[in-house]
């Protein structure tokens, strides 16, 4: 809604239009964002009751991975936006790629090797050979001027065919299935190649009068099939489409559902402007430096998701665990030791995911009932560290960003707590109180977590500073 306002001083018209003025709305998503735009922003729509319109059409993907893998920006796996502009790939090549491995219906993947064969196969040996083919030869041996076009019954079974994947296209596009209607764009081409290729036009001229009319024709036909195919690029490459068009030396035409004939787009006579190749090859070697470039810590991150959906497996075991010995005893010695266990895991999967706390033993040691001086030093560290937190956070940054400055955080306040002589004597409490703080500032709370608050509580409340954060656990908790 706010993109359309930006967009124009109407958008009221979109989104509250007049009655008998029909808009349908289209949103294009990641599938974790459906739940939000299908159910909860509808009804606050409806709720305000101002005639607001609602969305007609979700069109959700699913996740796109990173060669066999995910892409992580942290640890450097993958190519992103920033990224893509500096590997001298054009960003059609870009467009056309991301498009024709979009995840519509099931998880797909971004490959170096598999983009640099689409490029090469797709792009420049079928698409751009056909045009470039037709548009070259038309130079060369028509003076760029489409010849006149006398069509046979093998004419118009390719003009059939192609008005098949013309509808098809259209028809793609109207239900957003955005990679089916690249296939249809490249159907089109593939079936030019094959026309030329089986009419051999450079053959015909050097035949009789009648065989060099047939080179014109074929030529002719080939000259139209690029045409069109410049206005179905328009939507996924508009620079090559833009391109091509001006070598075409016209414009784009409009197509509408009940516009799907082909029909002869460059009438005889017409001039063409200069050909010159729409795509370049993708070296391998390119392909290797690529991929050297982005990937990252690759293989350990292997290791790491192998490590981390260990430890998950043992925690949802071990919480299970839990849940039952609190069903069946009260008494804290039975069931206190597995909640020892639970928490271990939790730490070893905080630090799995890469979120884990500081470790407190590398800081700096400071001595109990330190001086004044080393209080204020610590003081002065923690008043910088919570602005960087505060800063961090405001700014929206993922958590994987600023957690590790909330443990710095944390480690500070744990050492003033030493330096001030406020330290908890029993080890057991001191474990208890950075469990607890891990909890608090890793949202949201689960079944287990609100089992671990109770029996952190429980030790908290026996430490006088502890009480005041003792009635945000019971608020949390209830």
């Amino acid at each position: 809604m706010s993109i359309s306002k930006a967009y124009t001083n109407d958008f009221q018209k979109w989104w509250r239009p007049e009655k008998g003025t029909e808009v349908t709305l289209y949103q294009f998503m990641a599938k974790d964002n459906v739940p939000f735009h299908s159910v909860l922003f509808p009804a606050m729509l409806l709720g305000a009751n101002r005639g607001y319109i609602t969305v007609s059409h979700i069109m959700a993907t699913e996740y796109l991975n990173y060669e066999d893998g995910k892409f992580s920006k942290s640890r450097g796996v993958g190519v992103f936006g920033t990224d893509a502009q500096n590997t001298g790939i054009p960003s059609d090549v870009w467009r056309f790629y991301l498009l024709y491995v979009r995840p519509e219906s099931q998880d797909s993947s971004f490959s170096w090797s598999d983009l640099a064969t689409k490029n090469n196969s797709e792009l420049l040996n079928n698409l751009g050979n056909f045009v470039n083919r037709a548009l070259v030869f038309a130079k060369n041996n028509f003076s760029s001027t489409i010849p006149v076009i006398k069509p046979l019954e093998e004419d118009y079974i390719l003009l059939a065919l192609c008005t098949r994947e013309l509808k098809g296209y259209v028809a793609a596009l109207e239900k957003a299935k955005l990679r089916d209607g690249i296939r249809h764009i490249l159907s089109i081409s593939r079936h030019g190649n094959q026309y030329m290729q089986a009419n051999q036009p450079w053959v015909l001229l050097k035949g009789s009068d009648e065989d060099k009319i047939r080179a014109g024709t074929v030529i002719g036909i080939c000259c139209n099939l690029a045409c069109l195919l410049a206005t179905l690029l328009q939507p996924y490459m508009p620079d090559t489409s833009e391109r091509l068009t001006k070598q075409l030396n016209t414009s784009t035409i409009v197509i509408t559902p009940d516009n799907l004939e082909i029909v002869n787009l460059l009438p005889a006579g017409h001039k063409l402007g200069e050909p010159s190749p729409l795509f370049a090859k993708i070296e391998l070697t390119r392909v290797e430096e690529l991929k050297k470039i982005f990937a990252g810590k690759q293989e350990e991150s292997k290791n790491v998701t192998l490590d981390e959906t260990m430890i998950q497996a043992e925690l949802a075991k071990q919480a299970e665990k839990v849940r039952t010995l609190k069903a069946k005893s009260k008494d804290k010695s039975v069931w206190q030791p597995e909640v020892d266990i639970l928490l271990d895991l939790k730490k070893k999967l905080a630090l799995a995911q890469g979120n884990g706390p500081v470790n407190i033993t590398t800081q700096v040691p400071v001595q109990q009932n330190g001086t004044n001086g080393e209080v204020k030093k610590l003081e002065e560290e923690i008043a910088k560290q919570g602005s960087i937190v505060r800063k961090l956070k405001e700014s929206g940054s993922d958590k994987a960003v600023w957690q590790p400055e909330v443990q710095k955080l944390l480690a500070l306040k744990k050492q003033l707590q030493l330096a001030s002589g406020e330290g908890i004597a029993s080890n057991e409490k001191s474990t208890f109180r950075t469990d607890l703080l891990n909890i608090l500032v890793s949202p949201p709370l689960d079944s287990v977590d609100c089992i671990l608050l109770k029996s952190c509580a429980r030790v908290c409340s026996i430490h006088k500073p502890a009480k005041p954060r003792l009635a945000r656990i019971t608020n949390l908790i209830k």
